[in-house]
């Protein structure tokens, strides 16, 4: 079987110009997975890197995340970068300004307590709670995929104000009408990213949506790992390649 990854192109750093809009994921794209999303490591040297980038930028450079704001800013310690969390549900400007969507509480609550209850049926799930979605993580029990795979619908269901969005071992149920490429959409609308070509890299299914906005405007998509099908235009193997990479873009601002 062919490897996808040989299909796919990787980005020419060159591309990147100081016309260019930067859009990182966090986990799979600038860190590597951990079994404990609160567990992975942030490598030395990369926030270095990121702000060197952001400063040629213009401060065009965001991290789009299913991470809450909160979550990116004890990781990264900058809380004056553009971010969106938990797929864009909270989303933070360039100016700071942090704009939240609507949320039902009540009906958060109740399926909170519904995918609590699940994971107490299935033992090796873990929950994360977030500020206004919940996912189930099984990285430590591979073996639970089909479990879930048939669970986490059924709950989805019960909820129609939330949907249901599958990730790398990981499902999160969130509010409806919220994803990556809307929160990128409404960065490019605000300076200092209006005008700008979008970059984006992400490695899961989240992603996804990102990359379709980016590639309709003319961006450039860049998928990390292996999986298939997707959107994405090129393709990077690790968050280690993307260090890398960034490095070389770095080198062509500065």
């Amino acid at each position: 079987m062919t490897d996808r990854l040989t299909l796919l192109p990787s980005p020419p750093p060159e591309q990147v110009d100081s016309a260019s809009a930067l859009f990182l994921d966090a986990d799979g794209t600038l860190l590597a997975f951990a079994d404990d999303p609160e567990g992975v490591v942030v490598p030395e040297g990369l926030i270095a890197t990121l702000d060197t980038l952001r400063a040629a930028l213009g401060g065009a450079l965001a991290l789009v995340s299913g991470r809450p704001i909160e979550g990116l800013d004890r990781l990264f310690g900058r809380p004056a970068w553009a971010a969106a969390g938990q797929h864009g549900l909270e989303r933070r400007t360039a100016t700071g300004t942090v704009i939240t969507s609507p949320v039902d509480h009540d009906e958060l609550a109740r399926l909170r307590e519904a995918v609590h209850a699940a994971a107490r049926d299935v033992p090796g799930l873990r929950v994360e709670d977030k500020s206004w979605s919940v996912a189930l993580h099984w990285r430590e029990h591979p073996e639970l995929g089909p479990e879930v795979a048939r669970v986490a619908p059924e709950i989805a269901e019960a909820y129609p104000g939330f949907e249901l969005q599958p990730g790398n071992h990981v499902c999160e149920f969130k509010p409806r009408g919220m994803d990556k490429g809307v929160a990128i959409a409404k960065f490019l609308d605000e300076p200092p990213f209006r005008g700008r070509k979008p970059v984006y890299l992400g490695d899961d299914l989240t992603d996804e949506h990102a990359f379709v906005v980016v590639n309709a405007l003319g961006g450039m998509s860049v998928r990390i790992g292996t999986r298939t099908p997707s959107h994405a235009a090129f393709t990077l193997s690790s968050p280690r390649d993307v260090h890398a990479w960034l490095d070389k873009v770095k080198t062509t601002l500065t």
